[in-house]
């Protein structure tokens, strides 16, 4: 039966709340035995992972796990394929809806930032099954780019040679990314730190790169500026000829966008293991925001400066017309070196390249780890890999996860084109997935907010034009998925329209499936669980007040952590800032 938090009317109480805890202090006045449990408060409630992520290593590892191949290697197919210009116009209007569904997720888990991240939002805000669906979606999603990591890998090396191991090449990356993983998540966060501001310094080299070269800062002393946007022209025609053809090259950068553009879901992962979760899972949200406008649309703008859309090189390899001979050329960023006459540059970048791809893959082992741990933890996967080790490993998690890396060993017997391919189908599907569900929480959680007089305005972060921004973030992914695989009709082929809806196909079967064995249902506005964790994530977070938050290392979190569990209950409450009394969580 529900009750109120206090006499304010219409006042709700979600099921599975604990009467009259406002905020950590009360919750130590309620449970003694938490303020007095170190080890409870150094977890924090992270289902047996570690608070152990600093604020420059969740930083970095978010922008990290965001930043992959497509923006140094696939985005010269998509030029080929659209032109600059369509190429451009498809990462913005992409991107913007982007930016609708980071304010949607930034909410959500700068509030509750839990172990399993959007994933277990899913299943307590709507429904248990849409938490099993997305679940397993975003687990296949990450286990998928593995291979195409190691795959994109090897592509790369070939720049050097046309006998590069392939089979050496997967076995060590598959090695490399057992041991990172296997450790506790200090050892991932410290290799993710630096592989990942790597790839920031990567990006940064090629965009002022694009901008010297392109005033005459070249062998050549060219100031070819915005050239290539005229001749041959700023729209390619792909698949048809006139604007029909334009508009489908649009269209294939629009998929390429939904591919390559990508973040908000890996912050919320990293959620449960960072030190101070509201404060640096915030400051990560935000920064997508930063990265959406650099990173994303600065490369589309920096790859339509640097070659023509009809480059013969990158056309041939993209056309397939090469095998693997010097794939690493097909980056725009080495093309248009080589064809400037510069010299070792190319040789640099393609090692720097090949260290950024590396940590995308290191950086997608971990979070399919965690979402499989996550899968478990709610009861959505075997119990057995719940097991922890004493560093917070999920130890069975990674042995199962280090299975699918073995596929990237399918390109020794077909093309790597082809292979990376099939894996940017099934991997683009999946986010799209995971997208339209995010948008669908937000707004489950948006009508809870308002059924139950929640005060969303006392939130560490409040997202704007709320729920408009769910909703047309909801309509416009629904959009994309729907035609993203149009080609294979035209004629129809069963094997183009598998890997593009593969996952249409799929999530309804496991969302219905779960419904019927488990008999879940779709939860109403005012039986949301909108308090669940708070009280106990608030707790660890109060009780470690008077600690730093920049992006250094901080130290003497076991000192803070024992100063506040010896205080009294009453001196803690006297420690809090005023609060107001607003219905019914105003103080998380």
């Amino acid at each position: 039966m529900s009750k109120t938090h206090n006499s304010t009317p219409g006042t709700v109480t979600p099921q599975g709340s604990m009467e009259e805890v406002q905020d950590g202090a009360q919750l130590f006045e309620a449970k003694p035995e938490i303020a007095g449990n170190q080890d409870y408060l150094l977890t924090g409630n992270t289902d047996g992972l570690q608070r152990s992520l600093t604020n420059r290593k969740v930083q970095l590892s978010a922008i990290g796990a965001s930043i992959g191949t497509a923006l140094f290697l696939s985005i010269g197919g998509v030029l080929v394929k659209a032109g600059p210009a369509s190429l451009f116009l498809a990462f913005v209007v992409y991107n913007i809806f982007l930016a609708m569904l980071n304010n949607c997720i930034a909410e959500m888990v700068t509030y509750m930032p839990v172990s399993g991240g959007f994933i277990r939002l899913a299943g307590k805000w709507v429904d248990d099954a849409l938490g099993f669906m997305v679940g397993w979606n975003f687990f296949l999603y990450q286990v998928v780019l593995i291979p195409f990591e190691i795959t994109a890998l090897g592509m790369v090396l070939s720049y050097w040679s046309d006998n590069i191991p392939v089979g050496a090449i997967c076995g060590g990356c598959i090695l490399l990314y057992g041991l990172l993983n296997a450790f506790t998540v200090k050892v991932y966060g410290e290799s993710e730190f630096w592989l990942s501001g790597g790839k920031v310094i990567l990006l940064f080299i090629l965009l002022s790169f694009t901008f010297i070269t392109m005033v005459g800062g070249n062998p050549q002393h060219d100031a070819f500026g915005f050239r290539y946007w005229r001749s041959p022209g700023a729209f390619a025609e792909y698949s048809s000829t006139g604007m029909r053809g334009q508009f489908e090259g649009f269209l294939a950068a629009l998929w390429a966008a939904s591919f390559t553009c990508v973040g908000p879901e890996f912050v919320s992962i990293v959620a449960a293991e960072a030190k101070h979760p509201r404060v640096y899972i915030k400051t990560a949200y935000k920064v997508v925001f930063v990265r959406i406008l650099v990173f994303y649309i600065g490369s589309a703008i920096a790859v339509g400066i640097l070659v023509p859309h009809n480059e013969p090189t990158m056309t041939a390899i993209f056309n397939g017309e090469t095998g693997n001979s010097g794939s690493a050329a097909a980056s725009p960023y080495i093309i248009a070196m080589g064809n400037l006459g510069i010299g070792v540059l190319p040789h640099i970048i393609t090692a720097l390249i090949t260290t950024t791809i590396f940590a995308a893959g290191n950086s997608v082992t971990y979070y399919g780890i965690r979402s499989l741990y996550g899968l478990s933890i709610e009861g959505r996967a075997p119990k057995f890999l719940r097991k922890t080790t004493k560093q917070g490993v999920p130890i069975y998690c990674v042995l199962v996860v280090m299975v699918f890396p073995f596929l990237s060993f399918l390109q020794m017997s077909s093309g790597s084109t082809q292979v990376l391919d099939w894996l940017i189908d099934l991997a683009t599907g999946c986010t799209i997935v995971s997208y339209i569900v995010i948008a669908i929480t937000y707004i489950c959680f948006h009508r809870a907010t308002v059924a139950q007089n929640f005060d969303r305005k006392s939130l560490a972060y409040r997202g704007w034009l709320q729920p408009y921004c769910a909703w047309l973030a909801l309509i416009w992914e629904i959009l994309i998925i729907t035609f993203y695989g149009y080609k294979s009709f035209s004629p129809f082929n069963i094997g183009t329209f598998f890997t593009h809806y593969a996952m249409v196909i799929l999530m309804p079967i496991l969302f219905f499936g779960w419904k019927y064995t488990k008999g879940s249902k779709w939860l109403k506005p005012e039986e949301v669980d909108l308090v669940w964790d708070a009280p106990y994530i608030t707790a660890y977070e109060e009780a470690a007040t008077d600690r730093p938050t920049s992006l250094l290392h901080i130290t003497s979190l076991a000192t803070a952590v024992k100063e506040v569990a010896q205080t009294p209950a009453k001196t803690l409450t006297a420690r809090q800032p005023p609060r107001t009394t607003r219905p019914p969580w105003p103080g998380l």
